[in-house]
């Protein structure tokens, strides 16, 4: 399997799921120059994933390509169900890890939007950032006395909460007004393949 990401972009999160799992999966870096969008084997990225060349994809060994983060994850856990990063399927755990990947994309991936556009107004931002800032308030609660989302066990849904979590610094919101957020983030980190797959994307730890 190879996976097209591009550094500190949603990507982050198959990419420490892949490392999580152990298996061989190759990673391709793909390159933003205006419109245009190249992997590092000079392919146009836009043949990889047509619906709008957006990371992360994940090209199969059946040659067939994977898109959308939250689905990418998924299907990475489930090649590698000894890892135990998706509950079993029909558990409450299962259901409590898809409404966390939920809240993630929409509440907080989603809301970044207006922060990464260039013709975004400074009201449309700033009214971002205050949401923002109520949705990361729910994530801090929920790290409360728990390393993890789901308690002690480790899942995907962390992988995807870090890394939404390493943009707060684009909406000027401190880290460390978020104890429990600094504390998850710290514990992320100290995770062998977090570190693995932020060294291989060129990115260091975030500062609380």
């Amino acid at each position: 399997m190879k996976l097209y990401y591009s550094p500190g972009a949603c990507s982050l999160s198959p990419h420490i799921v892949a490392r999580e799992t152990g298996l061989p999966v190759d990673i391709s870096k793909v390159t933003f120059a205006g419109a245009a969008r190249t992997t590092a084997e000079g392919e146009d990225f836009f043949a990889v994933n047509a619906r709008g060349g957006y990371v992360p994809a994940l090209r199969l060994d059946d040659a067939s390509v994977l898109v959308e983060g939250p689905a990418i994850i998924q299907y990475l856990a489930d090649q590698a169900p000894g890892k135990r990063l998706m509950p079993g399927s029909g558990t409450k755990e299962y259901y409590e890890v898809l409404s966390w990947i939920a809240f993630v994309s929409t509440e907080l991936h989603k809301g970044f939007g207006p922060l990464f556009r260039a013709d975004a107004p400074e009201a449309e931002k700033e009214l971002a950032i205050a949401k923002l800032k109520k949705r990361f308030a729910v994530l801090d609660a929920a790290l409360a006395g728990r390393p993890y989302l789901l308690g002690d066990a480790f899942s995907v849904a962390d992988a995807y909460a870090y890394t939404i979590m390493r943009w707060m610094p684009r909406g000027g919101i401190a880290l460390a007004d978020f104890p429990n957020l600094a504390a998850f983030a710290a514990r992320m980190e100290a995770r062998p393949a977090v570190a693995l797959a932020l060294s291989e994307e060129g990115l260091e730890p975030l500062k609380a």
